[in-house]
Parts: C-alpha cells; sequence; structure tokens
C-alpha cells in the first residue's frame, strides 16, 4: 500500500510524516512519530483515552486517518506542560491523586483543558458531562472532577 506525505503542527512544532491511508491518527502518533502519550483504550472511539485536538476540536484519535491531519494542527498531552511547568491541570491532578493506572488520564486532561477553554468557570455538573466521553476504571471520577474544578478556578484567578 502506498504511503501518503503528511504535513502539519503537532503541539505548535512542524511535523512531517509518511502513512498508511489507512493508519489512525492515533497509531501515527505511537509508532511513527514515537509520540507514546496518548493512550490505546478501546479502539472504537468509546473510552477517551486517545483523546486529542485536531484542528481545535476534541476528538478520539483511534477514528481519525492519519492523512486527515494533513494541514490541521495537533495538540496532544506531550505539549500539555511547558518549559518543565506542569499544566495546571496536570499539578491539580496529582495534588487531588485524580489518576491512578494512567491509561485514561491523558485523554481526560486533554479534554479537560478543551472544557476550561470553552468554559473557564464550569459547574461540577457541566464537568461531569463534557468528561462523560472519557472513561477510566480505576478513580470513581470524583478525585478528576475536583481535580478540574480546583484547576479552573486557580486559571481563571478565583
Amino acid at each position: 500500500m502506498a504511503k501518503q506525505h503528511v504535513t502539519t503542527t503537532i503541539n505548535d512544532e512542524s511535523v512531517e510524516f509518511l502513512c498508511d491511508v489507512n493508519q489512525t491518527l492515533l497509531d501515527v502518533l505511537r509508532n511513527e512519530l514515537d509520540m507514546t502519550g496518548t493512550k490505546e483504550g478501546c479502539g472504537t472511539g468509546d473510552c477517551g483515552a486517545c483523546s486529542v485536538t485536531l484542528d481545535g476540536e476534541l476528538v478520539c484519535s483511534c477514528l481519525v486517518l492519519g492523512v486527515e491531519a494533513d494541514g490541521k494542527p495537533i495538540q496532544t498531552i506531550e505539549g500539555m506542560s511547558s518549559g518543565g511547568q506542569l499544566h495546571v491541570l496536570q499539578r491539580k491532578f496529582l495534588e487531588h491523586a485524580g489518576l491512578q493506572c494512567g491509561i485514561c488520564t491523558p485523554g481526560i486532561l486533554i479534554a479537560a483543558r478543551e472544557l476550561i477553554k470553552h468554559n473557564p468557570d464550569p459547574t461540577e455538573e457541566q464537568v461531569r458531562y463534557w468528561l462523560a466521553g472519557n472513561l477510566c476504571r480505576c478513580t470513581g471520577y470524583n478525585k478528576i472532577i475536583e481535580a478540574v474544578l480546583d484547576a479552573a478556578r486557580e486559571m481563571r484567578g478565583a
């Protein structure tokens, strides 16, 4: 099968890669670009573990083809921290013990960042609704919700 050339930006850095036309963005990130922060949970778009943003939209990277990324910016968990400093969401997840095994955590962090970007003052109900597409089998969600709400408060200076 012929490979297709893709040019994009990932976490604000220019990237070019070759991929099969039927290869998922998740596979490209993990296997072609060695960006293993994005996790595969289900491979069917049901768990949200592989969540990234593509052209500003939250997507399950297991449901998007790598060739669809051509010319569209991607944001992954690897781009969340900056200059060696954790993003406030990452810090709050640690402070609130909002993670255990870590498979779901990158996708939840990406989704939570998008929520706060669109709604800097979410209610608990809104956080639960927004993160409903991200499944976690370890934490019971309460610590995750607390971490997101605390991060939102800090990010808006409340």
